[in-house]
């Protein structure tokens, strides 16, 4: 990359004078889809900050991001680095003219002219939001509920595990009283235990009776040759099914956003948190790294979660902070669903230190849709810019746009698709169904309950048996799979 600073007068040598530009949200994708830097680059040469020579290629500019993100992942501030032509006073009023509204450059500032974002980052501060219901226990009829006690009372930390659960020991007899019970109630005898038994059973309209689509569509297809034409009463009792089913699903969700965490919970996450500070061997929390690979070591400075939660319309949503030197690809999504799963199932916080061992587990990684990159931390070249007369990088400059345009481009859209989609309720029901050993980890048998997963020689035979593989698992688990293909930068900084 060339850094010199042009010779020539005018235009041309403020076009080759290094500078950089704070982001709005960014979600960076592969050179095929539409880009965030695609769309800046646009709006630069429509603005005239970038000169008609150059507008062609971006490398001619040497555009440089500091931080890139997953694939659905927000940032509220970002910055890169490129050469622009920034004699007008209203450049960047004239630059987010041409940008839509989830994407703003909030400033541009002259660099020394070997500044590169990417190299001089010190750090990166991401915020994860989620609604706080997801730290409810699993249900006692789920598979892992069930596998929970079990292997506690097996490993005889049935005591402890109670005390690690205090604070919602009694919450889902509590819930099922109040939400579903009623509703069950309201059910015909020749249909309520066929609901109930879809209820606490993983996809059950596709194995026990089909989806109401599917029941209209016997008529006429290639299975209208095998399967016998259902009658008018046949379809009509499916359909009641599949309605009193919606019922009772939707009497859980109300059940779940009606919860409020209890301080003592908040503590318990914080204390599991907590375990990921200082350096640490990462390489289970991110994919195509290994154990002894150096490079899967990453330095966490801080991560907080906000003991006062917020409440949207109706659903609790907690904020946790983390404040890390540098991240890998799914890094943070697979903390943060680490944590969780510590703190739902009451395992000992000390199974994140066992995560750092050589015994590989399968962690999935928390829905994308509540990750943000808050702002990346320059205070190194900050204070060489500052001794050399230059201005600091500084976000707080912007604090008032930056938090109107989270409040409006992120986190309403984050609550709007959430309370949508149930995307981290599906996450984690999807968990708790899961019918294999790979996430018994948190229970109080430790990493060795979850053998099956640990043992890649065994995947033929596990084939054959109708077992799911580990990637398989996380595949089922996750709203994308982990087979990610080739890395863009090597798996780094994608959060």
């Amino acid at each position: 990359m060339d850094n010199n600073e042009g010779r020539a007068s005018g235009s041309e040598e403020a076009d080759r004078k290094r500078k950089k530009g704070d982001l709005g949200r960014a979600e960076w994708r592969s050179a095929t889809e539409k880009t965030i830097e695609g769309d800046l680059f646009a709006a630069f040469v429509a603005a005239g900050a970038i000169s008609k020579a150059n507008a062609a290629d971006p490398k001619k500019s040497s555009l440089v991001r500091c931080a890139r993100t997953d694939k659905g992942v927000h940032a509220a501030g970002n910055v890169v680095s490129l050469k622009l032509i920034v004699e007008d006073e209203d450049i960047v009023q004239k630059i987010n003219a041409h940008l839509s509204p989830q994407i703003r450059v909030w400033g541009i500032l002259v660099a020394s002219k070997s500044f590169s974002s990417y190299q001089m980052c010190d750090s990166r501060i991401y915020e994860y939001l989620m609604p706080s219901y997801c730290f409810l226990p699993p249900h006692p009829s789920t598979f892992l509920g069930k596998k929970i006690i079990e292997i506690a009372e097996k490993e005889g930390d049935l005591e402890a595990h109670k005390a690690r659960q205090a604070e919602v020991a009694n919450y889902w007899e509590e819930a099922d009283a109040k939400y579903i019970q009623p509703v069950l109630d309201t059910l015909d005898e020749d249909i309520r235990e066929v609901v109930k038994n879809a209820i606490y059973h993983e996809k059950p309209e596709d194995e026990s009776f089909g989806t109401e689509e599917q029941s209209q569509a016997t008529e006429g297809g290639a299975d209208a040759a095998t399967k016998p034409e259902l009658t008018e009463a046949e379809l009509a009792h499916r359909r009641k099914i599949i309605d009193a089913v919606k019922a009772v699903k939707a009497a859980y969700n109300t059940a779940k956003r009606s919860y409020r965490i209890p301080p003592a919970r908040v503590a318990r996450l914080q204390e599991a948190l907590d375990k990921y500070l200082g350096t640490k061997n990462f390489y289970n929390y991110t994919i195509q790294k290994l154990y002894k690979d150096p490079s899967a070591k990453r330095h966490i400075k801080s991560f907080k979660v906000d003991p006062n939660p917020i409440i949207i319309n109706g659903t609790e949503w907690l904020s946790l902070k983390v404040h890390g030197q540098s991240f890998m690809m799914h890094q943070i999504r697979k903390m943060v669903a680490m944590a969780t799963l510590i703190v739902r199932c009451g395992c000992d916080p000390k199974r994140i230190v066992d995560s750092y061992g050589p015994t590989k587990i399968p962690i999935p990684k928390a829905p994308g849709l509540g990750l943000l990159l808050e702002r990346p931390i320059f205070n190194g070249y900050s204070k060489k810019a500052e001794e050399l007369g230059k201005k600091p990088i500084n976000f707080e400059v912007y604090a008032t746009e930056m938090n109107e345009f989270k409040q409006r481009e992120i986190y309403d859209r984050i609550f709007r698709e959430e309370e949508e989609t149930n995307a981290f309720a599906s996450f984690f029901n999807h968990i708790d169904h899961f019918p294999q050993e790979e996430f018994l980890y948190v229970t109080s048998g430790g990493i060795p309950a979850a053998k099956p997963a640990t043992q890649p020689s065994a995947a033929t035979e596990d084939a054959q048996k109708g077992r799911k593989s580990q990637r398989e698992a996380l595949a089922e688990i996750e709203e994308e799979s982990e087979d990610e293909g080739n890395l863009p930068n090597n798996g780094e900084e994608g959060g």
